[in-house]
């Protein structure tokens, strides 16, 4: 038995914990709730989350399974309806022709990326990341001991990237190339011909590319377009999508991989060895969503459209703040540099810290993206909640 006097040694974590940050976004949502449980009523902008319902028609398929006993293990890459059910649904939709041995079925997009990125990514190997990045991106490509290679963009050109922009980082240890268009946070859209050009240089140098489509469904270019619809480079690819933002189902987890059958069996074994399967309830969920009606997903994209012009002309009428016009995804990412050097405002975390301590809405500061002069704000939100939080920005600004 260890003296009382004799101090008890600090447990030690392993080094690779300790490459990882907490994300900026929960960070956010934390503080946010902490506010609401001392009775403060905050506008919430910060979350990535759609402000509609799951569609009843999935939620009575949930029921259903529910009652008939569903409930048991299903195959650790998720069962074989579901997987033909997400192929069909992408090549209808994309034009692609993927096998079931190809699509595996995770815990939720970011599973997705975390199970594909462990499979590929060795110490030491590099991956190239446009910045603005979503803010998982980096710490998992470090976790796996990879070197994220970052790549610069251009506020002034909407975020773009190019492939001209991706071919100059290539270095004979990059192994990945992280694509997410539409962008989070940015809402920037790369043209399928930048992306096209990206996934063939990827693959005549043996480079994987992971496409990141979590809101392939919410392109508002007119121009909709999956990257694995490109079958001569899919040798070297990653297709990651979900159905949480397309349908309105962030809770039920449900994320899946397209991708070569070697690079698709190796993350169904890590994933037998992790979580297992994905809940049997959500895959019936899911399947419904995918075979069933899809005028659900219009609708909703219809109404990011008017929610995102509505926030950036009013974002655009506060002196001051600079805001580009997104053209997917639910959010915007505004310069707000100009304040800093202001009511002790230094960064955008400060700027972030502030706006919410003190006028109460939530956003998520730019550092967490890779940037350091703007904030994300999500748009995903009733139009209400949108004027509110535009009216309260505008005093907490003037009173800067």
């Amino acid at each position: 038995m260890t003296p009382v006097s004799e101090a008890v040694p600090v447990a030690k974590l392993t080094e690779r914990i300790g490459r990882i940050q907490p994300s900026a976004t929960m960070a956010v949502v934390a503080e946010a709730d902490k506010l609401r449980q001392q009775g403060v009523d905050v506008v919430d902008l910060s979350v990535g989350e759609p402000h509609f319902s799951t569609p009843q028609h999935i939620k009575d398929a949930a029921i259903v399974v529910i009652n008939n006993n569903f409930t048991k293990y299903t195959a650790a890459a998720g069962t074989a309806e579901l997987r033909d059910a997400i192929i069909q649904r992408h090549t209808a939709d994309f034009g692609s022709d993927y096998k079931r041995d190809e699509a595996v079925v995770s815990v939720g997009g970011k599973h997705v990326l975390f199970n594909a990125i462990q499979v590929l990514v060795e110490h030491g190997d590099e991956v190239i990341l446009p910045v603005p990045y979503w803010v998982s991106f980096k710490d998992i490509v470090q976790y796996a001991g990879g070197v994220p290679v970052f790549l610069q963009t251009e506020e002034n050109q909407g975020f773009r990237v190019t492939a001209d922009a991706i071919a100059s980082k290539i270095t004979s240890r990059t192994k990945m190339i992280i694509l997410n268009s539409p962008s989070n946070p940015s809402g920037a859209v790369m043209s399928p011909e930048d992306q096209t050009e990206v996934a063939k240089l990827a693959a005549e140098r043996g480079i994987w590319v992971m496409s990141d489509e979590c809101y392939v469904y919410l392109n508002y270019t007119g121009r909709q377009f999956s990257l694995g619809s490109v079958r001569e480079c899919r040798d070297r690819l990653v297709i990651a999508g979900s159905l949480s933002k397309t349908y309105a189902m962030t809770g039920w987890r449900m994320g899946f991989a397209l991708a070569p059958a070697a690079a698709a069996g190796a993350m169904a074994k890590l994933q037998s060895q992790s979580t297992s399967n994905p809940t049997s309830i959500a895959q019936k969920a899911a399947v419904a969503a995918l075979k069933g009606p899809q005028d659900c997903v219009e609708e909703m994209r219809t109404d990011y459209i008017k929610l995102r012009d509505h926030i950036v002309a009013g974002l655009r009428t506060l002196p001051g703040v600079k805001c580009n016009m997104p053209e997917g995804a639910f959010y915007v990412y505004p310069n707000i540099s100009s304040f800093f050097g202001r009511g002790g405002v230094k960064s955008a975390a400060d700027f972030a810290g502030k706006l919410l301590r003190d006028a109460h809405v939530a956003t998520v500061p730019g550092e967490g993206f890779g940037t350091q002069e703007h904030i994300r704000v999500s748009y995903a939100t009733s139009m209400k909640e949108l004027d509110r939080g535009l009216e309260r920005i505008k005093n907490f600004l003037a009173g800067l």
